[in-house]
């Protein structure tokens, strides 16, 4: 599971906790601290938890690092982590630091909760509608904006892609993982989410085959459209697909939840997602049917570009960001 479920002595109530930790994989100290939070918070949100009563805070300075450079870059981290922290109504009371070879930012997340507050991911059956919260190609895009200077590898991707629009798609990554799956972990209540996980470093077909294997009926997961952000799909096969996005075991960093619904309430989840102005979206990407606890994208996935926030092309995405899978009609 994405977050440990340890039952307490007392009183039938449940510590729910989790940790994880990462490299900074952006240029802007106070995002990766604003990401790095999120991403371990999103752990809790996947079991459609959304209060936590405590984080502690994982922090690895580089011994490479000037003290100049820690003295710049560090607390400014520290504070994205916080504030992230503060927009997911609980604070950082602790943790550790450590001096590294590298640079690491990461924490732990604890909520002490009664059965109905978290959801756990076992129970989706066949019908359910698959959603997916965030899009897709957040590697593609930072390794992207990483190549504008590096002239023999952007030679490779320069005739699918515009300098302007690598730097959007990085802002909208960035953003992106940014966003807490807070929103959508509320809504999975409301509409009775029968099972869950957040979509980060396996790739989205690595964690829907993870998740598809806890599940106590006999189902499999059947993907058929892929939200990515514009342009990845493009960049990804210009570049020899070595992310293998398009075939789903791209890397992502605080992704969105991967979530399995009753088939009449996906479309009004993702209408609610959007409409509740979290800043992320929400797409139906697949089916649930009987199988043998597996998951599985289709041979010609549709591919929904999902424009980069504050572009012209957004405004047009928004109407599509709910359509449904092939085959599939919803009520």
């Amino acid at each position: 599971m994405d977050s440990c479920v340890v039952p307490l002595r007392h009183g039938g109530l449940s510590l729910v906790q989790t940790t994880d930790f990462f490299y900074p994989l952006v240029e802007d100290p106070y995002m990766m601290g604003r990401i790095a939070c999120a991403n371990v918070l999103s752990d809790l949100y996947a079991m459609g938890i959304t209060e936590c009563d405590n984080m502690l805070m994982l922090l690895s300075v580089s011994q490479k690092m000037s003290e100049q450079d820690r003295e710049r870059v560090m607390p400014l981290m520290i504070r994205g982590f916080r504030d992230a922290a503060e927009e997911g109504g609980t604070s950082v009371t602790g943790g550790q630091t450590v001096v590294n070879p590298w640079i690491i930012i990461g924490g732990v997340a604890s909520v002490v909760c009664q059965p109905n507050e978290f959801i756990m991911p076992d129970s989706a059956v066949p019908g359910d509608v698959l959603v997916l919260t965030k899009p897709l190609g957040t590697q593609v895009a930072v390794n992207a904006h990483q190549w504008l200077d590096q002239p023999e590898r952007w030679n490779k991707i320069k005739l699918v892609v515009s300098k302007e629009e690598v730097e959007q798609a990085y802002q909208e990554a960035m953003f992106s993982m940014a966003t807490l799956n807070r929103t959508a972990a509320g809504l999975m209540h409301r509409f009775q989410a029968h099972a869950a996980t957040d979509v980060t470093g396996f790739g989205l077909l690595g964690h829907a085959r993870n998740l598809a294997t806890m599940q106590r009926d006999e189902v499999a997961f059947v993907i058929h459209n892929l939200p990515i952000i514009a342009k990845m799909a493009a960049i990804s096969k210009a570049y020899g697909n070595i992310f293998n996005l398009l075939g789903g075991t791209s890397s992502e960093t605080s992704g969105g939840l991967l979530v399995s619904l009753p088939r009449e309430q996906a479309a009004r989840f993702c209408a609610e997602v959007k409409g509740q102005g979290s800043g992320g979206g929400a797409w139906i990407i697949g089916i649930v049917e009987k199988g043998e606890r597996g998951a599985r994208i289709i041979d010609k996935p549709r591919i929904i570009e999902v424009q980069p926030r504050g572009t012209a092309a957004a405004n047009q995405e928004n109407s599509t960001s709910t359509s449904p899978a092939p085959g599939d009609t919803l009520s």
